[in-house]
């Protein structure tokens, strides 16, 4: 077993790291992890979302076109399907930390998605498992939508992908995060470098599929698609069984709720004792040998060193308050917990608001793969006279100029701010992820300003105004997105360290994807209901867009989306980093001096512990 131990200036043992190798054998520092095994995760990260994305990108045409369902009907299967990719995420998360391991979780479900793509395949392959061939847009025509068993095919592939998909992502991310030691400082710089590097996989990704994949459905129809994109998959498993031989791979710890649900009982079950007012945890290492220390009344666990005690959510702190009745009786650890383990929860308290933040960003995602592809189609997509431009292509506008984007900020920007903040990764991630959400904005109002230009022509001379007038739109959510989405990984894998939750609070990342689905979805059949009346029809019911008032629905979006960066302004100043162990060259620290947090730490001298 690998077990590599930071030291401190006095030689005390600081934190502790164990890996393994796929044989559960020793790692070598010399064999295993770093870059190099991280590649073979980077070249798994690619292709997958190339593959995923070729199918949630353009799946509204499919949904709309040959299953036949009514365009806001379709809309809202392709939300509901990212959401529930996003929330699967949870599952993934918890099943590598608690039991499979990273590397197992991703090569199990990437079968599973590999399933739904064969599936997916094999449907749009058979006329017998779709409906009979009719075009939705001609309102002579009335097209009879799937149900029944076509349905219910469709939809036990469409989700066996989001099943495989959902428990991938956050592993991918914590895999490859895993495979740079703490303990060594080059590494650990390394560590922002390979969160950059997995956001260029994800793009490069992400570009491939939105012109090639997508032109290959279009001109070849969505059963050669489904099929490049089954391919793809198997080339993704293929570059991660290649790395096998040079994985860290960390062990699962065990069910990570039962030490949550252990604090939270213990502290209801304590609600009447009086916590100390001056609980403090040493900023000190306390040396591994001992087991368990009392501090003013508090238990800590000897793993917990250098554990900075945070004020937020006091309450919980009455979870390690033992009992003093005189008798030496040891209590249940349902009724007595580490403050470890109470700092752990506080830590998963304290990232929510962070994380509700960021569901309003990616609510406006939705709209781009949504009602923009369809926006698209109602424009002039002709490139010549001969090429035409498929819809959903224009969304890897984005991810073109982010893969010159991308390096540039990782060897140009971060190496300016770091002169400046003299910290690793240039920025923080509280700081990236604001950026982001403040940008957002504008992607929405170009989107409403160029949806109103489009709507007057159509409506008042019929001309079609050019596809490129909406490319705006998605250049500034890409540009947005490579702050929120970059930063909001790096912050949520940062504060896992003590936790032992790495993909469990990656996966909260993917989570706030899902949210912003379910929530597009919500609204829109919300604004529906709203908007319409006894004379007319919402603003987003009908299937023709030029009858729809598209643009005030991103209007609205642009409001809650400015609204949401005011909020989030309040909560990264409320926000307390994770409890975190000593500065040094290694270990970057985020305090108080930038966010102006409520939580406060103080040193306790040796003569207020009590042994």
């Amino acid at each position: 077993m690998d077990v590599q131990a930071r030291q401190n200036m006095k030689g005390e043992s600081l934190l502790a790291e164990v890996s393994l190798d796929w044989r559960g054998r020793t790692c070598k520092p010399d064999k295993h992890g770093g870059m190099k095994a991280a590649a073979f995760v980077l070249g798994l990260q690619a292709l997958e979302i190339m593959a995923i994305a070729a199918v949630g990108n353009n799946l509204i045409t499919y949904v709309f076109n040959e299953m036949h369902f009514p365009l806001s009907k379709s809309a809202n299967i392709v939300t509901n399907f990212i959401g529930t990719v996003f929330l699967l995420s949870l599952l993934g998360g918890f099943l590598s930390d608690s039991y499979l391991g990273s590397f197992w979780t991703i090569l199990i479900f990437g079968f599973v998605e590999l399933s739904g793509f064969i599936l997916l395949s094999v449907q749009a392959n058979l006329p017998q498992l779709r409906p009979p061939p009719c075009s939705m847009t001609s309102e002579g025509e009335r097209c009879s939508e799937a149900k029944g068993f076509k349905a219910t095919i469709f939809f036990i592939a469409l989700y066996l992908v989001a099943l495989g998909s959902g428990c991938l992502k956050p592993n991918m991310i914590s895999h490859g995060a895993d495979q740079f030691r703490k303990d060594d400082p080059d590494q650990s710089k390394k560590l922002s470098t390979y969160f950059n590097a997995a956001y260029f996989s994800f793009c490069v990704g992400e570009l491939i599929a939105l012109t090639v994949i997508i032109w290959v459905q279009t001109q070849s129809g969505m059963a050669v698609g489904f099929g490049v994109s089954a391919a793809t998959m198997v080339m993704g498993l293929t570059s991660l069984i290649c790395g096998i031989f040079y994985y860290r791979n960390k062990p699962p710890k065990g069910s990570i709720f039962t030490p949550i649900a252990r604090v939270l009982v213990a502290a209801i079950t304590k609600r009447k004792q009086v916590c100390p007012s001056n609980t403090e945890l040493p900023r000190r290492s306390i040396n591994n040998a001992r087991d368990h220390i009392l501090i003013l009344g508090l238990e800590i666990s000897s793993n917990a060193t250098n554990l900075i005690h945070t004020e937020k959510f006091r309450f919980l702190d009455k979870a390690c308050i033992r009992i003093q009745d005189g008798s030496n009786r040891t209590e249940s650890p349902w009724k007595l917990c580490t403050m470890a383990q109470v700092e752990q929860v506080k830590i998963i308290l304290s990232v929510i608001p962070i994380f509700a933040c960021t569901i309003i960003f990616n609510t406006v995602l939705a709209q781009l793969q949504t009602f923009s592809v369809q926006q698209g189609s109602s424009m002039d997509t002709r490139l010549t006279e001969a090429f035409h431009i498929p819809p959903a292509s224009l969304q890897s506008i984005p991810y073109l100029i982010l893969i010159i984007l991308v390096p540039i900020y990782e060897m140009v920007f971060v190496p300016l701010a770091r002169k400046i903040t003299s910290r690793d990764s240039g920025i923080s991630p509280l700081q990236r992820i604001g950026i982001g959400l403040f940008t957002v904005t504008f992607s929405m109002v170009s989107a409403a300003l160029v949806e109103n230009k489009r709507r007057e022509l159509a409506v008042g001379s019929s001309k079609q105004l050019s596809i490129f007038w909406i490319a705006p739109q998605f250049l500034i959510f890409g540009l947005s997105e490579m702050f929120t989405a970059v930063g909001l990984i790096e912050f949520f894998y940062k504060q896992s360290t003590l936790a032992g939750m790495q993909s469990f609070l990656t996966a909260m990342t993917y989570c706030s994807y899902s949210f912003g689905f379910f929530l597009s979805s919500l609204l829109v059949s919300l604004v529906n209901k709203v908007t319409s009346g006894p004379y007319g029809s919402g603003w987003l019911s009908d299937n023709n867009l030029n009858m729809d008032r598209l643009d005030l629905f991103y209007w609205l979006l642009a409001a809650l989306s400015i609204l949401n960066f005011f909020n989030y302004l309040y909560w990264s100043r409320w926000y307390s980093y994770k409890p975190s162990l000593a500065p040094g060259p290694q270990n970057e620290t985020y305090g108080e001096e930038e966010f102006h947090s409520f939580s406060s730490s103080k040193l306790v001298e040796p003569k207020d512990i009590l042994l």
